[in-house]
């Protein structure tokens, strides 16, 4: 059962990363529940959102809004667009009592734009519920080893 389960949400956490590296927002959007939350802290891990500063911090209608910009002109930052590929590693996950499954792997993303090349890593926190015979996801927190550095350009999607 375990096998199965691990199999299914690292598929799913690889159709998300594709989905993202190729920029196919419709879709992505698509993998989030109503109620969800997206979440780049930036200077501490564990930071409180309502008093900290945050890169992202992205309720459904915030996440929306942004992939309406990314999929504009209005998004002067990504003309032309970043090109991206990520590595997912290291999943583990945990069942929740209420069967959310909470989902936490290390990923890293190397970006191209105007023939320069950032890498970024981190650690993705993944809140999972079941729909249909895949998932949604409720919570993403995207935990960047650097995000108390100065970061250039974070308007594609981490």
């Amino acid at each position: 059962m375990e096998g199965d389960l691990r199999e299914r949400i690292e598929r799913f956490l690889y159709l998300e990363a594709d989905l993202m590296d190729e920029s196919r927002f419709d879709e992505w959007d698509g993998l989030w529940a109503d109620e969800a939350l997206y979440w780049v802290p930036c200077n501490d891990d564990d930071g409180d959102p309502d008093r900290q500063v945050t890169i992202i911090y992205d309720d459904r209608n915030g996440i929306r809004d942004r992939l309406a910009r990314l999929n504009s002109t209005a998004a002067h930052s990504q003309r032309p667009r970043s090109r991206m590929r990520r590595l997912i590693s290291n999943v583990v996950f945990d069942i929740g009592p209420d069967g959310v499954v909470e989902v936490r792997s290390n990923f890293l993303l190397a970006e191209l734009r105007h023939g320069r090349q950032d890498l970024f890593a981190g650690r993705s926190v993944h809140r999972l519920r079941e729909r249909g015979d895949g998932f949604e996801i409720t919570y993403k927190k995207v935990l960047l080893l650097n995000n108390d550095e100065p970061i250039d350009n974070l308007t594609f999607l981490i």
